[in-house]
């Protein structure tokens, strides 16, 4: 199985920045994706990003290409979302995610981290 653990999100105003990582521990498969969702009060979940490992290839949602950036670190196996310029209606709660052995689907999420930006 593979554990992944969010960072402590936050309340920020407008404008902020706020840069959220995601460690991944256990087991992992091949050529996986990491990737970070979000969800908002009332709303469906929203893919925010991802990243494939082996190759670096990068997806951003389009509510957030230009100000947020995914990046990941091999050594420490850790997937980061620096978010930059946040808006109000970024307040979600922001969750890490791995594919599993399909390579497709989405199968090991974190718990979730709430990030609220006030204006």
């Amino acid at each position: 199985q593979v554990q992944l653990v969010e960072s402590r999100g936050g309340l920020v105003l407008a404008g902020d920045s706020l840069r959220l990582s995601c460690a991944a521990s256990g087991r992992t498969f091949g050529d996986y994706i990491m990737g970070w969702f979000r969800q908002a009060p009332g709303k469906e979940r929203e893919f925010v990003a991802s990243i494939r490992w082996s190759s670096g290839i990068i997806y951003y949602g389009d509510s957030v290409k230009g100000r947020f950036t995914i990046s990941k670190d091999n050594a420490k196996n850790t997937v980061s979302l620096q978010m930059n310029n946040l808006k109000p209606e970024d307040t979600a709660i922001y969750s890490c995610a791995g594919t599993g052995p399909d390579g497709h689907n989405f199968d090991y999420w974190g718990r979730g981290t709430q990030v609220t930006v006030s204006s």
